[in-house]
């Protein structure tokens, strides 16, 4: 295959004004698309909601100035390495200068500019990342590999992989991240054999930077055998200490639609109570750290023997998500017919709100302290204990009987 079909996100108004910008400032060969929309299209995986990259041989400058004379907006999102973020129609296209890398140290790159497009290639992670179009749609393979990697699912390192990989220690996750989402058959065993023995330099990589791969990794529609892979190469013990067994993922990933989930998956990886840790090592936003320990929690036990009674109790204590992703965990290594209907409860029933305060326990004759709380709390219980069925004047009653019977 020599030339792409003609794909929607190439003739988008954003992306015929960005094209014309440059090659108006570098002539015709002064852009092609690279990377992700060039492999995405050329396996029909593409949408024109997709990032759009664009590489060019022009200077990050003349890349500003000719965007500029358009009237188009230039953001310089990483200028230093040569990425200015161009705004056409409301829609970014990111544009990076050919480059070449100086100084690496596993992490970081020193790049200098060039007008050679292999060299641009030689420096890239994998094969089928290294291609390139134009605007046309003509295809450009500098390794000569990329575009039948892409459609045989081969992720193969451009050139050596320990040299690869030492230059960004990222890149061992990013292979089994690739691997997951595009990857055919057997793993290419240079690349496998390079991860394995350099994964020590992923201690050194940020931890946004690794959770940010792992969570992309995990979003994979199967992504069992990737994550096999990492287990046995030592990887994802290097990355994720706290895993334990992969039975429950893979049993997770097993349900289908209802085990897609990253962060779910995340949590079925983990041995224990480990949640909060995992997200605070791992600096995942604060919503995720406390779902991720939410799932990962021990208590309310989760299992198909609850009854639904003992299910909206769960729901009251912990929430309805929580419950859920504990409901899904627990299914993962315990299938049952009972599920259905437990699921059901967690999905549709809202639980209501306690109908008494403080100020009626005080009201009913409960010295104001400690034995407030107490009271409310041993009342509360009742109401669940009774399936939340008492309503207001119910629960009045009940706290009139408790304080006439003694301190509580």
């Amino acid at each position: 295959m020599n030339r792409l079909g003609p794909r929607p996100w190439m003739t988008a108004p954003a992306t015929v004004a960005v094209i014309a910008a440059l090659q108006a400032a570098g002539g015709r060969d002064a852009a092609r698309f690279v990377g992700g929309c060039v492999r995405d299209a050329l396996l029909a995986r593409d949408g024109l909601d997709m990032d759009i990259d664009v590489a060019t041989p022009l200077p990050p400058d003349a890349v500003v100035a000719a965007l500029t004379r358009a009237g188009l907006k230039a953001v310089p999102t990483g200028i230093e390495h040569g990425t200015i973020t161009a705004v056409a129609h409301g829609r970014p296209v990111e544009i990076t200068t050919l480059r070449r890398d100086v100084v690496t140290d596993g992490r970081h790159a020193v790049v200098a500019f060039t007008d050679d497009w292999g060299e641009d290639a030689a420096r890239r992670d994998f094969r089928l990342n290294a291609l390139y179009a134009d605007p046309d749609g003509t295809l450009h393979d500098p390794t000569g590999c990329g575009v039948d990697d892409a459609l045989a699912g081969r992720v193969v390192f451009v050139g050596d992989p320990a040299t690869r990989i030492a230059e960004d220690y990222l890149r061992i996750l990013r292979f089994f991240r690739f691997f997951a989402h595009y990857g055919q058959g057997p793993a290419d065993a240079a690349a496998v054999a390079a991860c394995a023995a350099l994964k020590a330099g992923l201690d050194g990589l940020s931890a946004e930077r690794v959770s940010k791969e792992l969570l992309k990794l995990l979003a994979a529609p199967d992504p069992r055998p990737a994550v096999g892979l990492m287990a046995g190469t030592g990887v994802l013990a290097a990355v994720l200490p706290e895993a334990g067994s992969l039975d429950r993922f893979e049993g997770l990933v097993a349900l289908g639609s209802e085990g897609t989930d990253p962060v779910l998956r995340l949590a079925a990886l983990l041995d224990g109570p480990v949640g909060e840790a995992v997200a605070r090592r791992l600096r995942l936003p604060n919503r995720v750290r406390d779902r991720l320990a939410a799932a990962c929690a021990v208590v309310p036990q989760i299992s198909p023997d609850l009854t639904g009674a003992e299910v909206r109790r769960c729901i009251w204590r912990s929430g309805a998500e929580a419950v859920r992703d504990r409901m899904r965990l627990a299914r993962a290594l315990q299938p049952s017919e009972a599920w259905a209907a437990l699921t059901a409860v967690a999905d549709h029933w809202t639980p209501p709100a306690f109908p008494v305060t403080g100020d009626d326990v005080v009201a009913a004759g409960t010295p104001p302290g400690p034995a407030v709380g107490r009271r409310l709390k041993a009342l509360e219980d009742w109401w669940l204990a009774a399936d939340f069925q008492p309503d207001r004047a119910a629960l009045l009653a009940e706290l009139k009987a408790r304080v006439a019977a003694g301190p509580a």
